[in-house]
């Protein structure tokens, strides 16, 4: 959706496919990096654990990271998995944003109120919110809004 390259990321129907960490170079300036999903995946619990593994020693070696977009799908109430793994990102000082997809599969007040319910389990933990975007690949919705948030980063870093 970023990029608008449909083939430039594959997916699939069936969760947890993605089961390595790919690099894409985007305007030779800087990356965005695809990780495996550390929810709910069609795959053994051993390979579960495999992708974890991968997932938190990156997250907790990787000097160049600037910012972590927690993909969360809109049309789930607030999931236990996901809390407990915005509340690690805290506990290991990551900056994350909150990337809500598949907004075009609710109507704006039933995503709203999606959006609310994991923002009020956030509060019982954290006093500050991290920055949310509702995004839909399908009809691009948020796209701008991502790119903008995106290109305030990086000039952020470059000054």
């Amino acid at each position: 959706m970023l990029t608008g390259q449909k083939k430039l990321a594959l997916t699939s129907a069936t969760p947890g496919k993605t089961q390595m960490i790919n690099h894409f170079l985007i305007n030779n300036a800087w990356y965005i990096v695809d990780l495996p999903g550390y929810g709910y995946a069609k795959t053994s619990k051993s390979r579960r654990e495999v992708l974890g593994k991968l997932i938190t020693d990156y997250l907790r070696n990787t000097q160049q990271m600037t910012l972590l977009f927690v993909l969360i799908d809109i049309r789930l109430d607030p999931q236990t998995i996901d809390i407990e793994f915005i509340e690690q990102l805290g506990h290991w000082e990551i900056p994350f944003a909150l990337v809500f997809t598949k907004a075009d599969k609710l109507g704006p007040v039933a995503g709203q109120q999606k959006v609310e319910a994991y923002r009020s389990r956030l509060l019982e933990q954290w006093e500050e919110l991290p920055p949310h975007f509702i995004t839909s690949s399908k009809n691009r919705t948020g796209r701008e809004e991502l790119i903008n948030y995106i290109e305030q980063i990086n000039e952020q870093i470059q000054n």
